[in-house]
């Protein structure tokens, strides 16, 4: 799916999602930092990002996206969906990273509604999951904002072989909204 925009919010700005490609290795690397990868378990390496720059661009099922402005084009993260098994069900997962000069915009939440509406048309899983630590504020916030529903704690291995405590946020595709 090309050019999905997201139009509602506060402060008028659009989002627009745009098909994961070749060149986008560069806002990886940016949201690669210690900064950005706090609640992920840190930064990862050089080989680590370019497997995962790989992944992205041939990401089967689900799509990651560069999130950019509608009006002007300027990148301010990325978010996608994939697919995962989760308590013995295939469903979509999501997430997401806002650049830090975009951060606190809302951005993040038009994103997230423009990603449920990709998945949803996407087909094949009824459920959108969202796994945020428990104490990262913001990506939970997100979460609310974009219409996903608490469903409570869970321990949750990423990447592997780092276990945090997150929050499990879930959004039924089948329901509008």
């Amino acid at each position: 799916m090309d050019g999905v925009d997201e139009r509602t919010g506060a402060g008028g700005e659009r989002v627009s999602l745009v098909p994961w490609a070749e060149g986008d290795l560069w806002l990886l690397r940016r949201l690669n930092s210690p900064e950005m990868t706090e609640h992920l378990g840190g930064p990862e390496s050089e080989e680590e990002l370019l497997a995962r720059h790989r992944r992205y661009v041939e990401q089967a099922p689900g799509r990651m996206y560069r999130v950019i402005l509608a009006d002007g084009g300027e990148t301010v993260g990325s978010i996608g969906y994939w697919r995962r098994t989760w308590q013995d069900a295939e469903i979509w997962e999501t997430g997401w990273g806002v650049l830090p000069e975009f951060q606190g915009r809302g951005l993040a939440v038009r994103a997230a509604r423009a990603v449920r509406e990709a998945a949803r048309a996407a087909g094949s899983h009824r459920y959108l999951h969202a796994f945020p630590s428990v104490d990262h504020a913001a990506s939970n916030a997100v979460c609310r904002g974009a219409g996903f529903t608490l469903l409570g704690q869970a321990d949750f291995e990423y990447p592997k072989g780092h276990w945090i405590r997150s929050n499990d946020w879930c959004v039924d595709l089948e329901r509008e909204g």
